[in-house]
């Protein structure tokens, strides 16, 4: 028997999704499964990363190939991983759906969520993000307007028309009660984001993600000298030593996702590390399946934001997993591992 397959999926958005990249309706995911459905992962990048299906697929046939046990404790899961050439050289979606299978595994033959297993506090229920695609104002208001009961709602901004204050006014008029958050996806230069925030600011938003280019770490910095609002590295935050250059730059956090660091184990690095800087933390998926996004939503014990929505997103998600509450807080799986099920 194959001791573990994958299998690429399509996931479509319940409406089409659009940011400052572009816009489409479906997105390409793959989850892979041990053998005897011993433990469940996943691989999903935005096409924009530039990573292949086939970059994916070397290395979870590297690991198919792999004649030595899985590891019995998750604190060999990194050695395990990194004793093969073509795994530790391996794209990290790649790299994350071994990880989230192995820990699965893991928990699943102990009883015991992921939390648990990890020695991590119990999840409590946070309230996450909402995002809201680029679109027209009078649109992006009427779709805030209809999640009711949901408290923290996200924009995506950086479209190239001028119109990103228009949006952000229009939501905030449908819903007065919300905290909002913006990403701009890195749409922005330096200077040109600083007076977007100000703007912004006086319109009631809490929190600003990604406002310039992914490698500009000082513009980053730039521009968290000159607002109060915290600017949060998402595209910026690709591995460990990048959370200490975007500490030394002085950005007010960081968002976290699985997919882009490798997963569970390499998350827990970089949390602890931002943690140990000072940073804020945002936990956050991209769009993908229960299966990451339920893997991250254990960490909740540790974080100050969540944007865990993709499961919200997504039309036809695959998996059972987390859950949201009428306000809007997520909630964990009571079941061992992960806690995911294929439907």
């Amino acid at each position: 028997m194959t001791r573990l397959t994958w299998e690429p999926i399509t996931l479509h958005f319940r409406t089409p999704f659009r940011v400052s990249y572009g816009s489409s309706e479906s997105r390409r995911a793959h989850w892979l499964r041990l053998a005897g459905d011993e433990g469940w992962g996943e691989g999903t990048i935005p096409p924009y990363y530039g990573i292949s299906d086939d970059s994916l697929a070397a290395v979870w046939a590297a690991a198919a190939r792999r004649a030595d046990p899985f590891p019995d404790d998750p604190a060999d899961i990194a050695a395990w991983l990194a004793a093969d050439p073509v795994i530790a050289a391996g794209p990290a979606p790649a790299r994350a759906a071994l990880d989230l299978a192995l820990h699965d595994r893991l928990g699943r033959h102990a009883g015991l969520p992921l939390h648990a297993l990890l020695g991590l506090p119990a999840p409590r229920p946070l309230p996450t993000s909402f995002t809201l695609g680029i679109d027209e104002p009078e649109v992006m208001a009427q779709q805030a307007a209809e999640l009711i009961g949901r408290t923290v709602i996200k924009l995506k901004l950086g479209a190239a028309d001028g119109r990103d204050a228009e949006r952000v006014a229009a939501v905030r008029a449908a819903r007065p009660d919300a905290t909002l958050y913006v990403d701009a996806n890195a749409g922005w230069s330096p200077e040109a984001a600083v007076g977007h925030i100000e703007a912004l600011a006086a319109l009631g938003v809490a929190l600003i993600e990604q406002p310039v280019a992914k490698h500009d770490i000082e513009g980053m910095g730039f521009v968290q000298r000159h607002v109060a609002v915290p600017v949060v590295a998402d595209e910026s935050l690709q591995t460990l030593a990048d959370v200490d250059r975007l500490a030394a730059a002085g950005v007010g956090g960081i968002n976290l996702k699985l997919m882009k660091v490798g997963g569970v184990g390499p998350g827990l690095a970089v949390l602890r590390r931002a943690r140990a800087l000072g940073l804020g933390v945002m936990l956050g998926c991209m769009i993908e399946t229960a299966v990451g996004a339920t893997a991250m939503a254990h960490l909740m014990g540790l974080a100050d934001w969540l944007d865990l929505d993709a499961p919200w997103l997504v039309a036809d998600d695959p998996f059972d997993g987390l859950t949201y509450d009428d306000a809007g807080r997520v909630h964990v799986p009571d079941r061992p591992g992960i806690g995911v099920s294929y439907r």
